[in-house]
């Protein structure tokens, strides 16, 4: 089981750099970084609210699952 992150993604679709997501959503640079790498154990709702706020998008449109083939 894997939960992709797609925060790369919908920066490129929304043409703004993590450090600009950063000063809009008021997260350091290096968590959001975690979390576009995946390397996230958690995000909490009131951070996704706030990305999907400043991007103007869905949690779906973040996360996604994918099963691990195995």
């Amino acid at each position: 089981m894997a939960i992709i992150v797609n925060l790369d993604v919908m920066l490129a679709k929304r043409k703004m750099s993590l450090s600009e997501l950063s000063e809009r959503v008021d997260i350091s640079i290096v968590n959001l970084s975690i979390l576009k790498t995946g390397k996230a154990k958690a995000v909490r709702f009131s951070t996704l609210e706030a990305i999907c706020k400043a991007l103007n998008c869905q949690p779906g449109d973040l996360l996604e699952y994918a099963e691990n083939e195995e």
